[in-house]
């Protein structure tokens, strides 16, 4: 079996790659840094050609204006029509749990759009959705800065760790195209500002979290259950203290 990994120097695809190729799998590793670019299309037919399965783990480099559009609109076309041309079998694409339910940020609206592609393309697919990754609570926790501290919503989340994900593609990547969604979350379930609370605490600073219901997140209000996944998604073990503790440790 052959594998390309489009977004392979990133926090999931670096992991993965390196996955893959433990399990024995011929793994080719595209990105700008390899000399792939799906955005300019440089590379993207070599890097697809005798592929069995693409995974794209691709994301913008900006969150909040109409850039991440632009990037997944052309990159998810450029990768698709490679694909085809290939005779690639299955299309794996990484999502964020949710999604649907965020189109008023302009990063989420890009990313339903990239589904959306997806879907209409008529290849074989999967769409794994995973919950927010244990590496993007610090900046969850920036977005709500306020004056000498932060203002955070108490919405629900059950993140999970980018090594986890990296684990749920790799053994979706050895599978048959689903031609539907997969979800991934964490073990525990936490407020935005309780999570917030105990990542401030662990990390010694002393700066104080307002909940506040108003409070948005990428731009958008949260209900309780807007970043949470469906009934019967599948869950990771690995705990968020434990995995901050013992990155801080190293």
């Amino acid at each position: 079996m052959k594998i390309t990994v489009m977004g392979a120097s990133g926090l999931i695809g670096a992991p993965l790659v390196q996955n893959l190729q433990r399990r024995g799998i011929e793994v080719i590793p595209a990105s700008p840094s390899f000399g792939v670019n799906s955005v300019t299309g440089e590379g993207l037919e070599a890097a697809v050609a005798g592929a069995d399965v693409v995974i794209d783990v691709t994301n913008a480099a900006s969150f909040g204006d109409n850039s991440a559009l632009a990037f997944f609109k052309t990159s998810t076309r450029n990768l698709l029509a490679a694909s085809v041309d290939a005779g690639v079998g299955h299309y794996l694409a990484l999502s964020v749990v949710g999604t649907p339910r965020l189109v008023e940020s302009d990063y989420f609206r890009a990313k339903m759009v990239q589904e959306n592609l997806i879907r209409a393309s008529r290849k074989p697919y999967t769409i794994l959705h995973s919950t927010q990754f244990f590496e993007f609570i610090g900046g969850v926790i920036d977005m709500g800065a306020n004056g000498g501290g932060f203002r955070l919503p108490p919405a629900s989340i059950q993140p999970i760790s980018a090594a986890d994900v990296s684990d749920v593609l790799a053994e979706l990547a050895l599978g048959a195209a689903s031609n539907d969604t997969v979800e991934i979350a964490g073990p525990e379930r936490f407020g935005l500002d309780e999570i917030a609370r105990m990542h401030l605490a662990a990390n010694e600073d002393r700066r104080q979290v307002i909940s506040d219901d108003k409070a948005s997140y990428y731009g958008v209000e949260l209900n309780d259950d807007t970043l949470l996944p469906s009934q019967g998604a599948r869950t990771s073990s690995r705990r968020y203290l434990d995995w901050l503790f013992l990155k801080m440790a190293g």
